[in-house]
């Protein structure tokens, strides 16, 4: 589909642009701030990219008669976008880069790997955003009651993310002024989940994607009659990211080589889930 095509080449245009200036200096502290920016301009573009209309006949006129369905999804992208951009690279510049990438970056494969990978992150996670922008202006659906219920969902699960890393921030404030000696945070969300921020995660792009279905169905005949489904492509991508590859792994691993010793490191893995609360320990 040429919607797909106009936003691969704008996420990876950004990424490898970003990966041809930072790749050779090896510097990763400006990784994150790519991955943000690309989806703020991942998503502009997909305004002007709507569904069986040259992209050459799209103006800023093309914002106008907006629906409140796409008003707030966008809102939402960008909201997070820029609360997720301005956290990491902050965080990236007190520590003098991302640890992550301690040994990626010294490889020039690897790290343009790394660049390319995000530019899929944006892309897919992004999708269901995107895709109801891409629908023309003024055949955007009312909201249902059923979208409110997403629409709480989506909130509950901002908010419980929220709550986890307010948690663990002041959690840290108080260690570095000597108030506690813990090793590891494990009360509050952390006591149910060792990972309560990642759920929040998911639950904020399984809530955007939700709220993205009546309109992409309502649509199908100029998007497809299952790109609903393929658009779930966004939460499943930030599950299996988080849960798999560049969130839970290290941490564990990392808590792991820190307190494997510790029995109250044994206890806690031993009866607080990974990931999901309701979810056994593992």
């Amino acid at each position: 589909m040429a919607i797909f095509s106009r936003l691969a080449a704008v996420s990876f245009g950004i990424q490898t642009v970003a990966g041809l200036i930072f790749i050779p200096l090896q510097e990763d502290r400006f990784f994150d701030f790519c991955g943000s920016l690309g989806f703020i301009i991942t998503n502009l573009a997909s305004s002007y990219a709507q569904a069986g209309t040259p992209l050459s006949h799209f103006t800023t006129n093309s914002w106008v008669g907006l629906g409140r369905r796409r008003s707030l999804l966008n809102v939402v992208l960008y909201t997070w976008a820029v609360r997720l951009g301005a956290f990491l690279f902050s965080r990236a510049l007190k520590h003098g880069g991302d640890s992550r990438f301690e040994k990626i970056r010294k490889n020039p494969k690897a790290f343009t790997v790394s660049w390319l990978g995000q530019a899929v992150w944006v892309l897919s996670v992004g999708l269901p955003v995107y895709l109801v922008n891409s629908v023309p202006a003024g055949l955007d659906i009312a909201l249902t009651p059923i979208d409110y219920a997403s629409l709480a969902f989506l909130a509950g699960s901002w908010l419980f993310e929220l709550v986890a890393d307010y948690q663990k921030t002041v959690w840290r404030h108080s260690k570095d002024k000597k108030l506690h000696n813990e090793k590891f945070i494990s009360h509050g969300l952390w006591a149910i989940s060792r990972h309560p921020n990642y759920v929040g995660e998911v639950g904020i792009w399984t809530g955007v994607w939700a709220l993205s279905i009546p309109a992409l169905k309502a649509n199908a005949p100029l998007l497809g009659n299952y790109i609903w489904l393929i658009a779930g492509v966004s939460p499943v991508m930030t599950y299996l990211l988080t849960r798999y590859v560049s969130g839970v792994p290290p941490l564990e691993e990392s808590g792991a080589k820190k307190f494997g010793d510790d029995p109250k490191w044994k206890e806690y893995t031993r009866t607080v889930p990974i990931f999901f609360p309701w979810v056994r320990p593992s």
